[in-house]
């Protein structure tokens, strides 16, 4: 019996309550059809299949017009409760407030974006949103598909192509420069390509696969340089590269950062070495999502300023 009853109730049309409210409304099939938007042919299938379904007339006609059964005036007041409620639930849209939300998020990113935009975003969530905590990951061969199921909320960092059902937002356009230490013996007060490649050079390489920017661009040049030190993380280089005559060329806000940290100086590149971009990237799923367009909002807002 329970079976037969949830298949009865899994067959209703929405459509037909509101076409229930119209009628008992309205007393006429006319006026309901009008009231809803409906030809009158089409009113008047549906009260058939209200009929059908409620296995009562529902409206009868009588010299003072059409009248509501018994069944039909039982049933009007939970049915107008519940569209209702439907459409207050419908209609409501979910809000977000910082200062008292109480959740995490989990960010994939790299330790560019750790360095340059981190620190100012826990200062404002600090003072903006005490309860949110926020997970910084690296980037795995999962990152997409955690982002598809909401393990993970954003992608941040030097992103090229991204699977459809994707959306980007560029924060950052990026160009090189140098850092050498300040009481360096060779460097003067310009770096030249002929010091620029006959000093030794530090390579930040995460997945320690070597090689870069500056090296395409030298060997368009015919020319190379001695990359003397290969490490996979930024911090420890420029503590490195302010205790020895080692060059390092990294972005130009990694390179003000490292300089307020040591004792460094920022230097042009001797050539032209380019730049790239770095993105935020979501997942369709939380594109609307007000917590989620808040956190995205936090991100430009301290990359417009970095």
């Amino acid at each position: 019996m329970g079976h037969m009853h949830s298949v009865h109730l899994a067959s209703i049309d929405l459509n037909l309550l509101v076409v229930f409210d119209a009628l008992l409304a309205e007393g006429s099939v006319t006026r309901a059809a009008a009231r809803v938007g409906l030809s009158q042919s089409a009113m008047s299938h549906a009260l058939g299949r209200l009929r059908t379904l409620i296995d009562d007339p529902i409206l009868v006609r009588t010299p003072r017009g059409m009248i509501p059964t018994p069944r039909a005036q039982e049933l009007i007041g939970p049915i107008r409760e519940a569209l209702a409620q439907i459409e207050a639930t419908v209609a409501r849209r979910p809000r977000f407030d910082p200062a008292t939300a109480r959740r995490s998020f989990a960010v994939a990113t790299v330790d560019y974006v750790e360095l340059i935009l981190l620190p100012r975003l826990v200062q404002k969530l600090f003072t903006d949103a005490p309860f949110v905590d926020l997970i910084a990951r690296p980037y795995d061969s999962d990152m997409w598909s955690s982002m598809e199921t909401g393990k993970v909320d954003l992608a941040i960092g030097l992103l090229p192509t991204v699977p459809a059902g994707f959306y980007r937002q560029r924060l950052i356009e990026e160009h090189y420069m140098c850092v050498v230490r300040k009481n360096h013996p060779v460097v003067g007060s310009k770096l030249n390509i002929k010091t620029y490649t006959s000093l030794p050079h530090a390579l930040i390489s995460p997945r320690g696969d070597g090689g870069g920017r500056v090296d395409e661009v030298l060997a368009e040049r015919g020319l190379s340089r001695r990359v003397a030190l290969q490490i996979p993380h930024f911090l420890v280089a420029a503590h490195i590269v302010a205790q020895t005559d080692l060059v390092l060329t990294v972005p130009a806000r990694i390179a003000r950062v490292f300089a307020e940290m040591e004792a460094l100086r920022i230097m042009k590149p001797p050539v032209e070495l380019g730049g790239f971009s770095l993105d935020q990237v979501w997942h369709e799923r939380q594109a609307k999502d007000p917590a989620h367009i808040w956190l995205r909002g936090i991100f430009a807002e301290i990359a417009r300023d970095s």
